[in-house]
């Protein structure tokens, strides 16, 4: 669970403590994030590593540093190296669930900034109860538990139990969207309506119910659409020409199932207006969410700016795929022999038995791959190549007996950037 010694976390804290009496089995860990951006911070972790240990709990911490603090958005970048680090921890530790403090009033707070930006039914859907927070080698579910209950109801179990917990200054600068909206906003329209906290908890809860109903159109609209992570464009065009609006919850349900953020009107009427202006074999790139969306042979597609990393899957003993000496690659590796190196040009490959090796140019053309694909590092094995993602295995290293294993390389996942405590 994430711990950041205010109230909603300690409270998280001494409720989940409370459950692991009834199950010895159960294993917690309180991760902290240490954002470096007040004086108080070290102090913060100081109080989150004595509670863990009070409570019995395993702890670990993540440092963040952020160069300049003035650049852009400081309170979004801070959210978006929060939920990275948490995931990273989780990763590290082997957690498959992760526990957040969002209570009511974050889901009201939360409901009332995406309708200042006028956010559609994705973003006033708010916070889920669950959701999966990422899909790559192992997977973690995110939960937030608490958030059915408001935060007098936090305060007054925390009272009840003589809970202590860290009170961040920052939440009173008003220059923050968030607090203005917590310590002006709320507080006034609980004066008008005493259940306004609730009611808009609850306006979330049938949006997002809405918008489950929304993302089933949007499946059955993207058929001859939809291609894994693709998107045929002259189907989508013509979609667009009759159902505007279905072709941008299409468009949106694209960008939800690769974990983007959801894109403002404005930024869908840009796309559509270079999207109807560009050719059919013109090249076209739009940079949304830390991803690059581009047109590539009239296709729209998804590309990761980041790195991503070789694996070695495992073939199944009654499989008769072929794949390279599970023994041999774990004696390379012990001997540091398995490195990646990045193309220098005029490297050859053989993928295929009785064939020539060809140069890894021949081979990206012959497979179609997109040139900003072209770039992964190639996997070695001391000083031959053994892999090329998109391209293949070094036929010359493959064999079909004994255990055995193939070289994937895995880009990196996006992840949207949802507040986290």
């Amino acid at each position: 669970m994430a711990l950041s010694g205010g109230l909603d976390s300690v409270v998280l804290l001494d409720a989940v403590c409370a459950a692991r009496q009834l199950d010895d089995t159960l294993e917690v860990w309180a991760f902290h994030i240490h954002h470096g951006l007040q004086t108080a911070a070290d102090q913060w972790l100081a109080f989150c590593e004595k509670l863990a240990k009070k409570y019995q709990v395993h702890f670990d911490f993540r440092l963040l540093h952020f160069a300049n603090t003035a650049e852009g958005n400081i309170e979004a970048r801070a959210r978006a190296g929060r939920y990275d680090a948490l995931t990273e921890l989780c990763h590290e530790h082997g957690i498959e669930n992760l526990l957040l403090a969002h209570h009511q009033n974050d889901q009201a707070e939360t409901v009332l900034l995406q309708l200042l930006r006028g956010a559609g039914v994705a973003g006033l859907s708010a916070m889920p109860e669950k959701r999966l927070l990422s899909a790559g080698d192992q997977a973690v579910t995110l939960w937030r538990p608490l958030l059915n209950l408001n935060r007098a109801e936090l305060e007054a179990y925390a009272k009840a139990k003589r809970l202590k917990w860290i009170e961040d200054p920052s939440n009173l600068n008003p220059r923050f969207r968030r607090n203005a909206i917590r310590n002006q906003i709320l507080p006034s329209l609980a004066k008008i309506q005493p259940e306004a906290i609730a009611n808009l908890a609850r306006s979330a809860n049938l949006l997002a119910e809405s918008q489950k109903l929304l993302d089933r159109l949007a499946s059955q609209d993207a058929k001859g659409i939809l291609k894994q992570t693709h998107l045929h464009l002259a189907p989508l065009l013509t979609l667009a020409q009759v159902d505007l609006p279905a072709a941008n919850n299409v468009l949106r349900y694209w960008l939800k199932l690769n974990h983007l953020a959801m894109p403002s009107q404005e930024r869908l009427t840009s796309w559509w207006q270079d999207l109807h202006q560009v050719s059919a074999d013109a090249h076209l790139e739009w940079s949304h969410d830390g991803a690059s969306i581009r047109l590539w042979r009239g296709m729209l597609q998804l590309v990761n700016p980041e790195s991503g990393r070789w694996i070695f899957q495992p073939i199944p003993r009654n499989s008769k795929t072929a794949g390279i000496s599970a023994k041999q690659i774990e004696e390379a590796l012990n001997q540091g022999l398995i490195t990646q190196r990045e193309r220098q040009g005029a490297e050859k490959l053989q993928i295929k038995a009785k064939t020539p090796r060809k140069t890894l140019k021949n081979l990206f053309q012959e497979a179609d791959i997109p040139p900003w694909q072209r770039h992964a590092p190639l996997l070695y094995l001391g000083d031959e190549i053994i892999a090329v993602a998109g391209v293949g295995v070094s036929h010359p290293h493959l064999t079909d007996k004994g255990v055995r294993v193939l070289p994937q390389w895995i880009e990196n996942q996006w992840s949207a950037e949802n507040p986290v405590k």
